[in-house]
């Protein structure tokens, strides 16, 4: 029975599975021959596994800050703008109903001017001039 070679030595260069032959055919790298596309090389990004999750945790966090942001934002404007349905109590809008149902008529301004209480000889108003 032959002894095993040791693998370092330089018979083991002239077996089969040895190293010693350069043929064109025994040029193998990680399974594949050196001519051929890389059989793995859509599996390559789990090579550096961690660091893919992390960017992908970093994207998923900012876009979670960014929605955060945006509903904040919209909030804010909500709180910033006068809606007077959600703003104003019941009764209010009942009142605003009603004065914009009001108008000046110009029928009977002779009847109004003679039962007026104010003096039609006064001076003019002017804000800010004592008199």
């Amino acid at each position: 029975m032959p002894e095993p070679t040791d693998i370092n030595s330089p018979e083991a260069a002239q077996t089969p599975g040895g190293s010693g032959g350069h043929g064109k055919e025994d040029s193998v790298v990680n399974g594949h021959k050196e001519g051929e596309p890389n059989p793995f090389a859509e599996y390559m990004w789990m090579e550096n596994e961690e660091e893919y999750n992390r960017q992908v945790e970093e994207e998923l966090l900012e876009q979670e800050f960014l929605e955060r942001c945006f509903q904040e934002m919209l909030e804010e404007e909500d709180q910033d703008w006068f809606i007077p349905a959600r703003d104003l109590p019941l009764g209010v809008g009942q009142i605003q109903q009603q004065f914009s149902g009001l108008s000046v008529s110009d029928g009977n301004t002779e009847d109004i001017v003679r039962k007026s209480s104010l003096n039609p000889e006064a001076k003019e108003f002017v804000p800010g001039v004592k008199y």
